[in-house]
């Protein structure tokens, strides 16, 4: 006899729809409230006049023609880029260095990777705060005999301090990529390598073409993380600058001449246009970072092994 296909019923996927929503509500919700209206309210603002104290006033599109057209927006939006790609370019080779260090099982790794993982324990005023001492030209490393060549005001200068600021950001997070490619590796099948050793395969081969292969969806996480992260680098920055983004405006991101506009210049509305600049371009390099990488049609690279 043969078998009738049964199709589903109406109302049981209606069921199951409305079953996935109402779990997701609680989510839906926060962010609505936590996300979502802050983001319009700060919106709204972006088209006022507003001291932080004083009432507000209408300004229509007049902090946002300000902030496009003066030259200081765009400088500490090139500086935003700046710091987001040569992180990236410090950290994803450190990081992938110390992932795989630390693939291997073994009390030395494991004891060193806890000390690695110290500076994410740390917040990040106590780590500016710390590196601020350590890089003084007169009391801090370069003090130390045989290390004259770092008495010198790497903050101080204009053409180091942006670079010593990626330094220290590198110091506090590779070693949180470098914990996401050790736990991919570690997710990698054995039997590859022992497949790739049979065959004769040499430790740069099974590096080559097993293990930076398989480790393709773990760079992509941690890219995405490193690229869109890079835009909340705010409070080290701040303190490593002494809150000004100096010398100059050698480090002002975008991130700190909003705090700067709004907190010190007592204008509002147009550190409103400045957050709501750097939120539009913080989701528009989400989604070009997700498309580009293939994130939403990832497949798992192990199947049928």
């Amino acid at each position: 006899m043969a078998s009738v296909a049964r199709t589903p019923h109406p109302a049981r996927g209606g069921r199951r729809g409305l079953s996935g929503l109402l779990m997701a509500a609680p989510a839906l919700l926060l962010f609505g409230l936590f996300g979502l209206v802050p983001l319009g309210g700060v919106v709204v603002l972006s088209l006022t006049s507003w001291d932080g104290l004083g009432s507000l006033s209408w300004a229509g599109f007049g902090n946002w023609s300000g902030v496009l057209t003066d030259g200081a927006t765009w400088q500490a939006l090139w500086l935003t880029v700046k710091v987001m790609l040569v992180s990236w370019l410090v950290q994803t080779p450190l990081a992938l260095a110390l992932g795989l260090f630390q693939a291997p099982r073994g009390r030395t790794r494991a004891f060193l990777a806890v000390l690695w993982f110290l500076p994410l324990l740390l917040s990040a005023v106590a780590i500016g705060l710390a590196w601020q001492a350590l890089l003084d030209p007169s009391f801090g490393i370069g003090a130390t005999p045989g290390l004259d060549w770092l008495a010198r005001p790497l903050l101080g200068s204009p053409d180091l301090a942006l670079y010593t600021v990626i330094f220290v950001i590198a110091w506090q997070f590779v070693p949180f990529h470098a914990l996401l490619y050790q736990a991919g590796i570690r997710q990698i099948p054995v039997s590859l390598y022992e497949a790739a050793a049979i065959d004769g395969a040499g430790p740069v081969t099974r590096l080559l073409r097993i293990t930076l292969p398989q480790l393709k969806y773990t760079f992509v996480t941690s890219s995405t993380l490193m690229l869109v992260g890079s835009l909340t680098y705010f409070d080290l920055i701040f303190v490593l600058s002494g809150g000004t983004g100096g010398p100059g405006t050698a480090t002002r991101v975008l991130p700190l001449a909003m705090y700067i506009t709004g907190f010190q210049a007592h204008d509002m509305g147009r550190a409103s246009a400045l957050a709501t600049l750097l939120v539009v371009f913080g989701l528009a390099l989400s989604l070009l970072t997700t498309r580009l990488s293939g994130f939403t049609r990832m497949e798992s690279q192990q199947e049928g092994l």
